[in-house]
């Protein structure tokens, strides 16, 4: 559709909801502003250039202001819901990085065997509950980074990471998650977050890190920019 086109029909769509909206109407204001939000969100995704990978359509920009805190506290709170058995398990983690990001947690010896990057088929479940989910969230980036201990060379750690971040974002793809949402990489033994030199350390160093992060209207291409 012609871009002019497109933003002469909006003016028209949004004069016509706001005018639909009874005077009376306590509500009158929010569903006004909401259906302005939807309309720019429906021009900023035309404007988009996709050909980058960056983001595409329907993931740009409708979260604003206080909008974002609360669309991530939402989504927080019903992967906690959801994976409840799993937290109780220590299989996953879910912390609040910042207004705009939570992080998931995934121990390795709850997704894959021992050098392995072949998800364990009783992990799977959980896979589709997050996916599930992450789909319903859908001005979300999602970002899969591999980690591995310091057992076994560098490049070998690297590779296993890599290929552990890759089985992660496949399976969450074939579950329902749009690609253009999705970043993977592996970053190998270099981000530990415990003691290669005890057997706990290295447990907590082998995981996997799923990082959600809003898009935000205006500021489109930091939602899918790395986290580490």
């Amino acid at each position: 559709m012609n871009l002019k086109r497109l933003t002469l029909s909006s003016v028209v769509l949004v004069s016509t909801i706001i005018t639909g909206c009874a005077t009376d109407d306590p509500n009158r204001r929010t569903k006004a502003g909401a259906a302005i939000g939807a309309v720019v969100g429906s021009i900023a995704g035309h404007q988009t250039n996709s050909s980058n990978g960056k983001y595409a359509g329907a993931l740009v920009g409708a979260l604003t202001g206080a909008a974002v805190g609360n669309y991530m506290d939402k989504q927080q709170q019903k992967l906690e819901s959801k994976l409840a058995s799993e937290r109780r398990n220590n299989e996953v983690a879910i912390t609040r990085i910042d207004e705009q990001t939570l992080r998931l947690d995934v121990q390795s010896e709850a997704s894959f065997d021992i050098n392995s990057a072949a998800l364990r088929k009783d992990f799977r479940d959980s896979l589709v509950t997050m996916a599930d989910i992450i789909g319903e969230y859908d001005q979300t980036a999602v970002h899969v980074l591999g980690h591995t201990d310091s057992t076994g060379t560098q490049s070998y750690n690297q590779k296993l990471s890599e290929q552990r971040a890759t089985s992660v974002s496949r399976y969450l793809s074939r579950s329902g998650i749009d690609k253009k949402r999705m970043r993977y990489a592996g970053r190998g033994e270099n981000n530990p977050i415990g003691s290669n030199s005890t057997s706990s350390g290295r447990s907590q160093n082998r995981r996997v890190e799923i990082y959600l992060k809003t898009i935000v209207k205006g500021r489109e291409s930091e939602a899918f920019r790395s986290p580490g």
